[in-house]
């Protein structure tokens, strides 16, 4: 029996174990940069009412999500600039980016990946 066991072991990818692991340890951080993404919001735009659980990861910022306008797009900006030294000069690249908290943590996390 223990045979088989070490048999079977061996056919799992080496890193089977560390991958997990990695995995885990990279949710964990792109659920903190959320977190940490949406209270920076909520203070830059002066949201009041809204909690950081009140806004889905994956809801648009303008328009039917959040309902921010082009004014509050320029304060976002002015935040990955300031908060995670991150300057977007294209426009087209800034509304990519904007479009959620999940999209603007990613970008985040590739920047600071580079």
């Amino acid at each position: 029996m223990f045979v088989t066991t070490v048999k079977h072991l061996f056919l799992l990818p080496w890193n089977a174990p560390w991958a997990a692991a990695r995995s885990a340890e990279t949710y964990n951080i792109m659920e903190a940069l959320k977190l940490k993404l949406k209270q920076q919001i909520i203070e830059a735009l002066n949201l009041q009412d809204t909690r950081p659980e009140d806004i889905d990861d994956n809801a648009p910022l303008f328009g039917e999500g959040l309902g921010l306008d082009s004014i509050d797009s320029l304060e976002l900006m002015v935040l990955l600039e300031r908060q995670y030294q991150i300057k977007v000069e294209d426009p087209r690249e800034g509304r990519k980016i904007l479009q959620s908290v999940q999209t603007m943590a990613e970008f985040i996390k590739s920047k600071q990946a580079a």
